[in-house]
Order: structure tokens, then sequence, then C-alpha cells
């Protein structure tokens, strides 16, 4: 069989592609909020660790013993999840999602962007932090001396550079949770993977569908790398 007889065999009969266009856009679907709940959720653990790293002796000095207190007990919380989540595999975290946490819940997409996003988070987290911990404890002092507290410090001046150290850093984070996604189809998620395999198991031809997988995947990564570089080669020139 020649690779236009595969090629009409494996996506045309039936209009197979239709699983392909259907797992493409679950997989986008899915990425696409992981990186929204990783991001908010990285930045309110980033911000709490960086700030009792860098205020733990002032606050332990301070006459309010309790925010001492209360900020250890959230960086604690914060180290918890970072062991937890770092330390174990992505398909199991979304098994334990889906078949146990929100076990009634019929919406696999929501569940998956959930727990892909829950996955994230701790990346990003560390990600930013080290952006944070990076930054002259000069700008803290100037947004002070405007008259700012610290958390509007944080807001306005700390974490937009943070954001511009950072984003490339980020988008590569992106792409790695693209390619995680992958393991959506343990719980039933059409997803792009999920949609080749459906194809071979009615052509029994794996050779076509998971190739194509394979070359979305790749050419979305490239895309991707192309955006990463394009935006690093802007963000020195603004430095100049």
């Amino acid at each position: 069989m020649t690779l236009k007889e595969q090629f009409i065999f494996n996506f045309i009969e039936d209009s197979r592609w239709k699983h392909l266009l259907k797992g493409l856009g679950n997989t986008l679907t899915i990425a696409f909020f992981a990186l929204l709940i990783g991001v908010v959720i990285g930045v309110v653990v980033a911000i709490i660790r960086s700030t009792y790293d860098k205020n733990r002796d002032s606050l332990a000095r301070s006459s309010n013993i309790l925010n001492y207190y209360a900020f250890a007990c959230l960086n604690m919380i914060c180290k918890i999840y970072l062991t937890v989540i770092r330390g174990t595999p992505v398909v199991v975290q979304l098994l334990i999602a889906y078949f146990i946490i929100f076990a009634s819940s019929t919406n696999g997409i929501m569940v998956a962007s959930i727990a892909f996003g829950i996955n994230s988070g701790a990346y990003v987290a560390e990600i930013l932090r080290g952006g944070i911990m990076s930054i002259d404890n000069g700008q803290f002092e100037a947004g002070r001396s405007l008259g700012f507290n610290y958390i509007h410090t944080m807001i306005y001046i700390i974490i937009p550079q943070v954001f511009k150290t950072v984003l490339p850093t980020l988008l590569n984070e992106f792409i790695a949770l693209l390619k995680e996604t992958s393991v959506a189809g343990y719980v039933g998620i059409i997803d792009l993977t999920k949609a080749g395999d459906i194809i071979r198991g009615r052509t029994f031809s794996a050779f076509m569908p998971l190739f194509t997988v394979a070359i979305v995947y790749l050419a979305m990564v490239m895309l991707l790398t192309w955006i990463v570089g394009r935006l690093e080669r802007r963000l020195r020139k603004s430095e100049r």
C-alpha cells in the first residue's frame, strides 16, 4: 500500500481525520487552561516562599509574632505542595484527580486542566521564586520609599521585572506542559495522542496515524520554540 493509499485509508475513509481535529482541540484547550491555573498557583506560591525567605528575620523580630507564624505555616504548606507534586508522576496525579478527587465529575477536560495546572504550578512557582530572589533588595527599598507596602511593591515593581526575566523559561514550561498532556488518554479523554491511537485501533495501521501525531506535536513545539526565540531576542534588544 502506497503512502497515498495509507493516508486515504487512515484519515479520509469514514472521516477519521475528525478524530485528530477533535484531539488537537482538546489538547490545546487542556494546555491553555492548565497554563493559566499553573501561573496563578505559581505566582501565589512564589510570593509566599520568597516573602518568607527574604523577611524571615525581620518577621521573627517584629512585635506581631502572629505574622511570623502565619508565613511560616504558609511556607511549610507550599514546600509540602512542591515536594509532593514534583516528586510524583503527572500521570498518577491525573488518575488520582479523575478517579478519586473529581470522581463524580463528567467533564474530563476540566479535570485534566486542573490536574495539569496543579502540576505545572509547582514548576512555575520555582521559576518565579528564583526570579524574585534574583531581584536586588534595592528594588524593594525603592518601592517602600514611594510609599508602597510589601504587597504593592511585589505587584507593581518586582513581579513585572520577574516576568520579563523568566518569560522565556515560562514559555519552555508551556512547551513541556503541552507534551505532558499526551497522557490525558489514560482517563478516556480524546486528546491528540488518543485520537491517533483510536485510528490505529480501527485501521490496524500504526505507521500513518502515530507518525502524524508525532509530526503535529513537533510542529507545535517548533512554533512555540520560534516564538520563545523571538521573545528572547526582543528582550535582549530592550535591555540595551
